[in-house]
């Protein structure tokens, strides 16, 4: 019995590993690189790469029903959200509703009216340089929209079958309720691109 204690021993003696300090540096380094990689791919991700999926046919011809569209949610921190950029958002901040894509007509502060199949800002005419279906219901802004300092107006750029700042229950969308830019259509296959 003793014999074979002492021979378990040994054998347990001999089989220790030997750490190598020299190959510590080494990986030392590959583990940071894989760190910074991993941390450079959640960050990509998280800003650059949220997935929100167009629903109905509001932005038509830029974006499909279906459409998988990703969203910078970056790009708000630096800059603030421009006349024609395509956005999501949450109407009235409701987390419980889906995102709305639509495109930036009114900024902060500006004064919006709809007058005969046209955007007045300010009392002055918008040109627009994207397509766009007639307004045949101008909805609440058949009266002048002052926008507050962190409100915008958005219109889906179909509008003739689009829920957007015309309807109440969407109305001007405040910035704290802008989840990010539309920028690149991901699926279906056909679609994938830029978003212009």
């Amino acid at each position: 019995m003793r014999r074979r204690r002492k021979s378990l021993g040994f054998a347990r003696k001999r089989r220790r590993i030997r750490i190598n300090w020299e190959y510590l540096p080494v990986i030392g380094k590959w583990v940071f690189k894989i760190a910074v990689v991993c941390l450079l791919a959640f960050v990509y991700v998280w800003y650059f790469g949220q997935r929100v999926s167009t629903i109905g046919d509001s932005m038509n011809p830029v974006l499909e029903n279906g459409d998988v569209v990703l969203i910078n949610r970056i790009v708000y921190n630096a800059t603030s959200p421009k006349r024609g950029d395509i956005i999501a958002f949450k109407p009235k901040g409701n987390d419980n509703a889906h995102y709305y894509i639509k495109r930036i007509v009114g900024l902060p502060g500006e004064t919006i009216e709809i007058i005969e199949n046209s955007i007045y800002i300010n009392g002055k005419k918008i040109e627009e340089d994207y397509e766009t279906t007639d307004i045949d219901d101008v909805g609440i802004a058949s009266e002048k929209i002052t926008l507050g300092g962190d409100e915008y107006f958005v219109l889906g750029d179909n509008r003739e079958n689009s829920e957007d700042s015309r309807n109440a229950d969407v109305g001007n969308v405040k910035r704290n309720y802008i989840y990010g830019e539309v920028w690149f259509t991901v699926s279906p296959r056909k679609n994938i691109g830029f978003v212009r």
